[in-house]
C-alpha cells in the first residue's frame, strides 16, 4: 500500500505494476498517464471513487491539476 501526494506537475516516474491494484482517490484531481508507447491518457480522479487496474501496466503518472492531490494505491499480492 502506498499513499501518493502530488503538487502540480509532479510525477511518479515510469514504473511497472507487478500486481493488480486498486487506487482510492482522497482529494480527486486531474492526471495524465503516459505509457511506453508515448500514448497519453487523461485521468480524472474523483474523491472517494476507487478504480482498479491489472498487473503489467507500465506508465508515468503526472498531476496536471491545480493545488495538490492525494490517493492511496493498494496492490493485491496474491
Amino acid at each position: 500500500m502506498w499513499r501518493w501526494s502530488f503538487q502540480q506537475g509532479q510525477a511518479t516516474g515510469m514504473h511497472t505494476h507487478e500486481y493488480d491494484y486498486i487506487a482510492i482517490p482522497i482529494t480527486g484531481g486531474d492526471f495524465t498517464a503516459t505509457f511506453e508507447s508515448d500514448d497519453v491518457m487523461p485521468v480524472t480522479q474523483i474523491a472517494g471513487t476507487p478504480y482498479q487496474r491489472e498487473a503489467g501496466v507500465r506508465h508515468n503518472v503526472r498531476f496536471v491539476g491545480e493545488g495538490a492531490a492525494t490517493f492511496v494505491e493498494i496492490e493485491f499480492l496474491s
